[in-house]
């Protein structure tokens, strides 16, 4: 079932602002090997259309350039988003990019989420970190049993959601996987 995508006015506004300054930093930091970055936005956003993705608070562990991160935080202005990216040259892009793009609800921290101060958050997502029994472990803190998680996956995903009660909606190369772990006694 999909939902009607309702993005704030000043959307697309913005990710052009994002483009601009993608492309300054990746001349000269290699943020990512992306040149064109539209795919990237409309595969951030794309789960906004399939899940429920309403929070309060959320969390991006790995935000690299900020796929999906800064698109979610510009199409989800209400949530509160915290955005962990242990590489300097990439937290620092972040900051500029928040700053740049007038994003409040957005805090930027330079490490790893394991060595942060634990606090709940009502989503938390990631792309392409680590394998997901992985990150629900180093995640272990920043979440409870209402805690949903967005996972951005590639093709061969099945093995690592066994055990894992989860949604998953396949688009071309990516899965979007979705659940959280209120029906799961153990922790992983």
């Amino acid at each position: 079932m999909k939902n009607e995508l309702c993005l704030p006015a000043e959307f697309d506004k913005k990710v052009k602002a994002y483009a601009q300054i993608f492309t300054k930093f990746n001349k000269v930091h290699s943020l990512s090997n992306y040149k064109d970055i539209n795919e990237q936005v409309l595969d951030s956003i794309k789960p906004l259309e399939i899940f429920d993705l309403s929070a309060k608070t959320a969390i991006d562990v790995g935000s690299g350039a900020g796929f999906p991160a800064i698109f979610l935080a510009l199409a989800m202005p209400q949530t509160k988003w915290h955005l962990f990216e242990p590489i300097a040259k990439k937290s620092s892009f972040l900051s500029y990019a928040k700053i740049e793009l007038g994003l409040e609800n957005l805090e930027i921290y330079s490490q790893k989420i394991e060595l942060a101060d634990k606090f709940t958050a009502d989503l938390i997502t990631s792309r392409a970190l680590s394998k997901i029994k992985e990150l629900i472990r180093i995640c272990d803190g920043f979440y409870d049993e209402k805690t949903n998680f967005l996972i951005y996956k590639g093709s061969s995903v099945m093995e690592e959601i066994s055990g894992i009660n989860a949604k998953i909606y396949n688009e071309k190369n990516r899965n979007y996987i979705f659940f959280n772990l209120k029906n799961h006694g153990e922790k992983h």
